[in-house]
């Protein structure tokens, strides 16, 4: 709860989207938020990403921090969201999932600490309605996991025929759909004679929504700048 006993008013571009009834659902837990149809404290998007654009605006009109969850952005989106950053704080994550934030920094950590001979794949399981593929977060664990490294990433994508070879340094990625799953995703290294899998499973939409609101919680009061989901683990 903030100190003056205020409820952080939380506006969601989508309120009727899936994200944004599980953050309803989230904030009305809770007296430290509200949600408030316009003139919010934290403008929270994840809608789609052709209405990113004109959440930034709205944003930058108001003069408030926004949090993008969207994922499926295109490649002129960096530029965007660094641009609008330098006037509001702006936080993109493509999951916002507290698990997977910190499955993120181990992913990097274990790529630091491992021999370029140990290959990486990232395997993602998501429900068939799902858009995307591979999923926003494996792609983000993809460049934790070159971050670690120290290199660009040189991702591998829907391996099909034959006569393949992995190519060497490769982050390879494989999108499983089906059902209803909320999202698994596995980070594979595979070393000589060992793997080492670190692994996330999302059992209920719920668990996004909760760190929505932790998100907008940091958000709150921050200065212009361009935040993630690290930032928000780092303060809790």
């Amino acid at each position: 709860m903030r100190t003056d006993q205020q409820p952080i008013r939380i506006t969601l571009v989508a309120p009727d989207g899936k994200m944004g009834r599980a953050i309803t659902a989230a904030a009305e837990e809770s007296d430290a938020f509200s949600i408030e149809p316009d003139h919010g404290d934290v403008l929270v998007d994840f809608s789609a990403p052709e209405a990113l654009q004109a959440t930034l605006d709205r944003a930058l009109a108001a003069g408030v921090p926004v949090l993008i969850g969207t994922t499926g952005l295109d490649d002129h989106a960096d530029k965007r969201l660094a641009d609008a950053a330098k006037t509001v704080a702006i936080l993109r994550a493509a999951n916002t999932s507290l698990g997977v934030a910190v499955l993120s920094d181990l992913v990097e950590r274990a790529a630091g600490a491992l021999s370029p001979d140990w290959d990486i794949e990232i395997v993602e399981m998501h429900h068939r309605m799902k858009a995307d593929a591979p999923s926003g977060t494996a792609l983000a664990l993809g460049d934790a996991a070159a971050r670690g490294r120290g290199t660009p990433i040189d991702a591998e994508r829907g391996r099909d025929g034959t006569g393949l070879k992995r190519a060497e340094g490769a982050i390879g990625f494989a999108s499983l759909r089906g059902g209803t799953v909320a999202g698994d995703h596995d980070v594979v290294f595979a070393g000589p004679d060992e793997r080492l899998i670190l692994s996330h499973r999302a059992e209920n939409r719920m668990i996004f929504a909760r760190g929505a609101l932790a998100a907008a919680r940091f958000l709150h009061g921050k200065p212009a700048g361009l935040y993630s989901m690290r930032d928000v683990i780092s303060s809790e």
